[in-house]
């Protein structure tokens, strides 16, 4: 997770203050919240406590009725504070932190008579690592709709600022894996090269592999090829088109292209208005290119696509649910 600047992170609470994030399995993990290091406070003493849900403005949290936390909040005027705990690869020390709030009730959490589900109002704005790490999640989630269909190329540039291991993947078409090019990605689906004749992979079930590092994940990003292309003087290569399961679309894949989309929009501002007393030189225009000499830059070789068999697919994410409308924003509800 990169380093935000106090406006952009300002601007995520302004944003999404009221919106409560259900913390499902997928957001568990993509967010780290170390769920063994999630209490609740109150007079001095500590409940283990499962979050339900948060926003910048409160938190819906899971506590058992049985430890004594019923006359504790009385005693304490209902007044408590929340100790939330992240890890991140890229630190070596989890982050942590107390968010102070008040009790404001609880109910039953399902049919459980020992579970109760506690609803707090945070007393004061919570702290920034909180606003970023959820920020992060639900800028995502609205760019992932708004900014559809823009593309990324796949260039060595864009490799490394994604954090993808290679351009070299694995596509599997109903079940049995086939070696791959990227060539572009989006959050709505791909562009890829391989081999194969294109009347016999369109409409086929699909599903595109993607690893990243920094940390390492891996994605399975399931959808359907719509259209492909010829590529010119290479009848053994095809170049495809594919449309993601857009439900289906892991929330990590989502948080690593808005993250890099947002970072190329702001590097856009700012070289868009060079220095006035610094006068840039003219480019110089480059030599015409031939159509034939483009083709041999532009696509991979025969021994690029055939490589050994790739290797064995990643365990599946979980499929996140539906979103529901207004203010609220769920990927799964834990069961009660």
């Amino acid at each position: 997770m990169g380093i935000l600047t106090s406006q952009k992170i300002n601007d995520y609470y302004l944003r999404f203050k009221t919106i409560d994030v259900t913390f499902s399995r997928e957001l568990i993990q993509v967010t780290g919240l170390n769920t063994n290091q999630v209490y609740l406070k109150c007079g001095g003493d500590f409940w283990p406590c499962v979050i339900f849900s948060s926003s910048f403005q409160g938190a819906k949290l899971v506590v058992s009725l049985k430890s004594g936390i019923l006359q504790k909040l009385e005693k304490a005027n209902n007044m408590v504070s929340v100790r939330y705990c992240f890890k991140y690869a890229e630190k070596g020390n989890p982050v942590t932190f107390f968010v102070n709030a008040k009790s404001s009730g609880y109910a039953p959490y399902g049919t459980s008579t020992d579970m109760a589900l506690f609803s707090l109002q945070f007393t004061q704005r919570p702290p920034d690592d909180l606003i970023e790490i959820m920020g992060r999640i639900l800028d995502a989630r609205l760019n992932s709709a708004k900014r559809r269909d823009e593309r990324i190329a796949v260039t060595p540039d864009s490799i490394r600022k994604l954090n993808i291991v290679s351009k070299e993947s694995a596509i599997f078409i109903q079940g049995v894996p086939r070696h791959c090019i990227l060539r572009d990605i989006s959050f709505s689906g791909a562009k890829l090269i391989m081999m194969g004749v294109a009347k016999f992979l369109m409409e086929k079930d699909a599903a595109l592999r993607i690893d990243f590092d920094d940390p390492r994940q891996s994605f399975l990003l399931k959808g359907k090829f719509i259209r492909s292309e010829a590529v010119e003087g290479r009848k053994e290569l095809v170049a495809l088109v594919m449309n993601f399961d857009e439900a289906a679309v892991p929330m990590g894949y989502k948080v690593r292209l808005n993250d890099y989309l947002s970072q190329s929009r702001l590097d856009n501002r700012v070289g868009a208005d060079p220095p006035p007393d610094k006068k840039t030189a003219p480019e110089k225009a480059a030599a015409p290119q031939s159509n034939a000499a483009a083709a041999k830059t532009d696509w991979p070789s025969v021994d690029e696509i055939a490589p050994p068999a790739p290797p064995p697919a990643p365990a599946e994410a979980p499929e996140p649910a539906e979103a529901s409308g207004g203010e609220h924003f769920e990927l799964e509800l834990p069961s009660r």
